[in-house]
């Protein structure tokens, strides 16, 4: 578990440097083109994620005894929400640097024993388990940063080595809240990098599968981008599966966010 704590550490490192050496680079005008979020601009993405870093910091910064002051979530976002496209560009530097600055700073000890009251789940999940939801959207919003300059852009391989492995444990329950497994008439497997997708009264990926039904084809950043919504025309090129499930059925159980 511990090290799993820390390659989801190293992943969210990794993703900063890289979209932060990206977003240094650019200019006003690339700021407001639109991004691979529907509706959303590269901005607007940026100002997500920061003001998910701003209001994630919180709760583990006090569950290592930090006193922190913090506005609600309402007014942060409205804040975030109303600052100009630069503002929310380097606010995400910014906060986004805070927060992996704290998580990095957690000894081996807090990494394996703390929990985190994030607020709005029924208790205190293990850090891992909040780790693992900020990799999930960090990696899947900085592909949509980066596919706006690139359209051969993928999510990065290593956090999608990562993420497969979080969605077969702390981060499974997830596929609860992203998926909609009543978009298929029969129960299916699929094989995919790294493990396997069940997909019968519910969705689950475990790390193996004897027998699956079908194949996904692809890299696991696709698969990762499939469990989000992103993997569509024309960014899905090279992805195929065989057996008894099609691409297109995958797509209605995963509508995305």
């Amino acid at each position: 578990m511990s090290q799993l704590v820390d390659r989801t550490v190293t992943a969210l490192r990794r993703e900063h440097d890289m979209l932060a050496g990206l977003v240094r680079s650019l200019d006003d005008d690339q700021l407001a083109v639109g991004s691979g979020a529907a509706e959303w601009t590269v901005a607007q993405v940026l100002s997500h994620l920061g003001s998910g870093a701003e209001i994630g910091r919180a709760p583990i910064a006090r569950a290592v005894g930090e006193t922190v002051a913090g506005e609600d979530n309402q007014t942060i976002w409205a804040r975030w929400d109303a600052s100009a496209p630069r503002a929310q560009a380097e606010g995400f530097l910014e906060y986004n640097g805070r927060w992996l600055e704290t998580v990095e700073a957690l000894t081996p000890e807090q990494r394996s024993s703390l929990t985190v009251d994030l607020g709005f789940l029924p208790e205190p999940v293990p850090l891992l388990t909040a780790l693992a939801m900020r990799l999930n959207e960090v990696a899947n919003h900085s592909w949509d940063v980066r596919v706006a300059f690139d359209p051969h852009a993928g999510v990065d391989a290593d956090s999608a080595a990562v993420l497969v492995d979080l969605l077969a444990g702390p981060l499974g329950f997830m596929l609860n809240f992203l998926a909609k497994p009543a978009e298929l008439t029969d129960p299916v497997s699929v094989a995919i990098p790294g493990g396997g997708l069940v997909i019968d009264d519910a969705v689950t990926v475990v790390d193996h599968l004897e027998s699956p039904s079908a194949t996904f084809n692809g890299p696991a950043e696709g698969f990762v981008r499939l469990t989000s919504g992103r993997l569509k025309a024309p960014f899905d090129k090279g992805v195929t599966i065989d057996g008894s499930v099609t691409l297109d059925d995958l797509r209605r159980v995963f509508p995305g966010f």
